[in-house]
């Protein structure tokens, strides 16, 4: 199908709909030019038509600065506020009076576990006194206070003429909270090796969009790059001894990702996708020549994944562990001499195995305290069988979503025809307008909806083009999970959401993001001629 993109702002019709002089609250009425340039769009705000200049000493007060996480959160967002040098008064003489010199946090609970469905909420509050501003983040948790710095930080605009950081249309008031628990990226080290620093960069660009869950794909047929001290020689299935990542690494990872609010959801998939495992262990495939699934005659295969779930568990706190459970070819049990008669002996077809092999694999995650997560192809073939505390990731196509709620069961979104970033084929609007309750109108059935994820498959995709490949799409899909449906959607919801997706895409590439043009028909191209950020 042809795709026009027809609609193209310019910078100045940009920075004018965003500093019109009027203050109103969001209503679904109102035309785009209403909408302020903060992605993901709040769930309410209030705005003024004032300027507040930032002194570059901004301190920290309330008691958000008792949180080691709030306190390096702090001084992340400052740092990129306060990026340019003169800033800080390199080339300015005399004493500056500037109205905000003291951002207020409050956190009303002290507990600083990660796990999903942690209260994410906050309020930011911009006000202006007699020639002073005051700012305050009050949330019920840390997790809540890093949104409302993120939000903060789009907030504020550096003003080359004064050369100074503003904070424009103020006063500003902010109620916000995500739509869905589980707003999710998936990224896949196995088909290609991603260093740490680039995983951390990747994560640090899911906190601007306010992402709360890295679905690491660690292992595949193609390779096997983490260490299992249990089993040390399943790294034996890397691309090379430098293409690893170290137990210190999973959990600097992780450690990394909880200080910007974001859980780690491991995956092993099993029983298929695992031909890796036999470079260091051979015993693992049913034949030298007949390599995948994992052989599911032998007890030593669930010895293996045992004791892979149980040093990783020492590492992943996320309450979800990835199964896998996909694309699963049984012809290696039936054309393997012992195999098969393995399954003769225990009266099972191959179907019967692969289930057998995926609820004995269910078992041992819930035994370690995990709540596990299997890709949809275990429900289309046995849903009756699957633990109840089963999520079932969607990838296959559109309608399985509402299948899986109205068994009981949970569902993630993730279908590929929208979702699946490596389509890059697949424009930003597309993208947009996906819809994770797409078919489900019961209220209780909507709620196992967890939320969704996009997914960076990396087949095609490695350090030099992963970041341009997952941005700025991955974005109009975390808009889609953190903001009110109503405020997102509609008539000119597309060319309202284009313009705030250009403007943020700039915002990405101005901190350090390689993000690609926003309406360039394949995702990561590089612009076609001369141009400002925002018209790309």
């Amino acid at each position: 199908m042809a795709l026009c993109y027809c609609y193209k702002p310019t910078l100045f019709i940009i920075v004018f709909t965003f500093f019109i002089s009027q203050s109103f609250a969001v209503k679904i009425s109102q035309p785009h030019h209403s909408l302020p340039f903060i992605w993901p769009l709040p769930a309410k705000f209030t705005f003024g038509n004032d300027s507040l200049s930032i002194d570059p000493s901004l301190s920290l007060t309330g008691n958000g600065a008792s949180s080691s996480i709030v306190r390096a959160a702090f001084d992340r967002y400052r740092g990129i506020v306060f990026k340019n040098s003169y800033s800080f008064g390199f080339l300015r003489t005399g004493k500056v009076a500037y109205d905000v010199t003291k951002l207020n946090i409050v956190v009303h609970s002290k507990n600083e576990e990660l796990q999903l469905g942690v209260d994410e909420s906050y309020n930011l509050f911009i006000s202006k006194a007699t020639g002073s501003g005051k700012v305050t983040i009050e949330a019920n948790t840390v997790f809540g206070a890093l949104r409302g710095l993120e939000t903060f930080s789009q907030l504020c605009s550096f003003d080359y003429s004064t050369k100074t950081v503003q904070i424009y249309k103020a006063p500003w008031s902010i109620r916000d909270k995500p739509r869905f628990p589980f707003r999710g990226l998936m990224l896949d080290t196995s088909r290609h090796y991603l260093p740490v620093d680039v995983i951390k960069q990747i994560i640090e660009s899911m906190s601007y969009t306010k992402l709360n869950v890295l679905h690491w794909h660690m292992v595949d047929t193609q390779s096997f790059p983490l260490e299992v001290p249990t089993y040390p020689n399943l790294w034996k299935g890397s691309y090379t001894k430098w293409e690893r990542y170290t137990i210190e690494d999973a959990y600097e990872i992780v450690n990394f990702s909880k200080m910007r609010g974001i859980n780690v959801m491991a995956e092993v998939d099993v029983p298929g996708h695992a031909e890796s495992w036999g470079v260091g262990y051979p015993d693992l495939w049913p034949s030298p020549t007949c390599k995948s699934p994992l052989d599911v005659s032998k007890k030593f295969t669930f010895d293996v994944l045992s004791g892979i779930m149980t040093d990783i568990r020492k590492i992943f706190p996320f309450e979800l562990f990835h199964l896998g459970g996909d694309e699963v070819n049984t012809d290696c049990w039936t054309n393997t001499t012992q195999v098969n008669k393995w399954l003769q002996n225990h009266k099972m077809a191959a179907n019967d195995a692969y289930q057998y092999f995926v609820l004995k694999a269910q078992n041992m995650a819930i035994s370690k305290n995990w709540s596990p997560v299997n890709w949809e192809e275990t429900f289309n073939t046995f849903p009756t069988k699957l633990h109840p505390r089963t999520v079932v990731h969607n990838w296959l196509g559109p309608g399985v979503c509402p299948k899986v709620v109205a068994k009981g069961l949970r569902c993630i979104f993730s279908n590929q025809g929208v979702w699946y970033l490596d389509h890059v084929d697949v424009p930003w609007d597309v993208v947009y307008n996906a819809e994770p309750l797409e078919g489900i109108h019961e209220a209780s059935e909507q709620k196992l909806v967890l939320g969704g994820e996009v997914c960076m498959w990396a087949e095609r995709a490695d350090t030099s083009d992963v970041q341009q490949t997952i941005w700025p799409r991955a974005a109009a899909a975390a808009e889609r999970l953190w903001s009110e449906r109503q405020y997102t959607s509609g008539r000119n919801s597309n060319s309202t959401a284009l313009s705030r997706l250009q403007y943020f895409r700039c915002l990405l590439n101005r901190r350090g993001v390689p993000a690609a043009p926003v309406t360039n028909f394949y995702a990561r191209t590089a612009p076609d001629g001369p141009g400002s950020c925002f018209e790309q």
